[in-house]
């Protein structure tokens, strides 16, 4: 008989994302869990694709991008944000923003080293530490707007911690870091060695006329910190997975050391496609109205229903409180949403280690009007 090894994540089951989508497949629910639009990319991009597959640029990319989109990249940061990284030295193309934070994480996080995460938090940051030997840290964020305890985030930082997580705009539940939170944080880790991975996959999803302040544009931050982005949620194009990291050159080198034997590099055709339609900056400054359209519809819906939301800040999530329906835990709520009622959502205590539940559920609101109006009459029935 084999003697098998044992598990290095025996606590970690399958994803509920995975699960959530399972359940609404198989009760033919109304999809709102899993974050992906119903809706397509934009034409031009996709006949881009067509084209670059048609020209016969089917085989591998460099590892660290295709210099064309690695310069549009570099450019599109300086108009955003103010600072220009090196193509060469400071950015690399991953599959997906998921692989760019496997990366970031596993370069640099070592056996006893701390990594603080604000919780809710997503849930690929934790068992990725844990795999590196190292320990996460959790701090709470506060109640009722999620805004970060930065006393409690200086009690919880030590000799040991390596990395400090953040993500703005923030999933599950919407927030958005201010300036002032980015002081806070360069004040905390100055004259450490303390890294900062910033997560900013939907840092063009930010509504009511604030604006997303990235990690980059704090000079403090920017030398210590890896900043992800991920196209699939810029351009609907979730299942391409195309992400990608920009750090400074020592830190963008531990990242390669790790992408290159993850990956190695990320489909051509896509990459070549989204360069060219980086140019058509329209399309990602749009975005925070497009999605706000979106927020303000299901909102409105939602009010005409028994869940309790205060409209979100950022991202295409929305959080909903079901205390004035059920006491029940809220895994048990959104099984029996999906399969009862057809409308499947994510528990937020998914997001948090020790499964705290304060009874949200969170919404994906990246659906067509026909959807979100769907949901909302079948939630509306409760």
């Amino acid at each position: 008989m084999i003697n098998y090894p044992t598990s290095k994540l025996p606590d970690v089951g399958t994803s509920i994302f995975t699960v959530m989508s399972a359940l609404a497949n198989e009760h033919k629910a109304i999809n709102l869990s899993q974050g992906f639009p119903d809706f397509n990319c934009p034409k031009p991009l996709m006949d881009l694709v067509t084209k670059y597959m048609r020209e016969g640029f089917n085989q591998y990319a460099p590892m660290a991008g295709m210099p064309q989109l690695r310069h549009q990249i570099g450019q599109k940061t300086e108009r955003m944000y103010g600072y220009q990284p090196d193509p060469d030295t400071e950015i690399t193309v991953t599959s997906g923003a998921t692989e760019a934070l496997n990366a970031a994480i596993t370069a640099v996080v070592k056996p006893g080293d701390e990594v603080v995460l604000l919780e809710p938090c997503y849930d690929s940051y934790a068992p990725v530490i844990r795999l590196c030997g190292g320990s996460p840290i959790y701090v709470p964020l506060a109640l009722p707007n999620f805004s970060v305890d930065w006393d409690q985030v200086k009690k919880r930082i030590s000799s040991r911690t390596r990395m400090v997580i953040i993500n703005t705009p923030h999933n599950p539940t919407g927030a958005v870091i201010a300036k002032q939170d980015m002081d806070m944080l360069a004040s905390l880790t100055s004259g450490s060695d303390i890294l900062v991975l910033s997560d900013e996959v939907y840092e063009h999803m930010v509504f009511d006329g604030q604006q997303h302040y990235s990690a980059l544009q704090h000079p403090q931050l920017r030398e210590r910190s890896f900043v992800v982005s991920s196209f699939g949620k810029t351009y609907h194009t979730t299942g391409w997975k195309v992400g990608y990291a920009i750090a400074p050159p020592r830190l963008t080198a531990e990242l390669r050391r790790v992408h290159q034997f993850t990956t190695f590099c990320t489909a051509t055709p896509f990459q070549l496609a989204i360069a060219d339609f980086i140019e058509e900056a329209q399309h990602y400054l749009q975005l925070p109205d497009f999605y706000q359209a979106k927020r303000d519809l299901f909102v409105e819906l939602l009010r005409q229903t028994r869940f309790e939301a205060v409209p979100s800040a950022g991202t295409y999530f929305q959080l909903a409180k079901y205390s004035g329906i059920t006491d029940a835990y809220d895994l048990e709520f959104a099984k029996r949403l999906t399969t009862g009622t057809g409308v499947a959502a994510i528990p937020v205590s998914a997001f948090y280690h020790d499964k705290t539940d304060h009874k949200y559920l969170r919404f994906c609101f990246a659906k067509s009007e026909e959807t979100l109006r769907t949901a909302a009459e079948k939630l509306a029935k409760l």
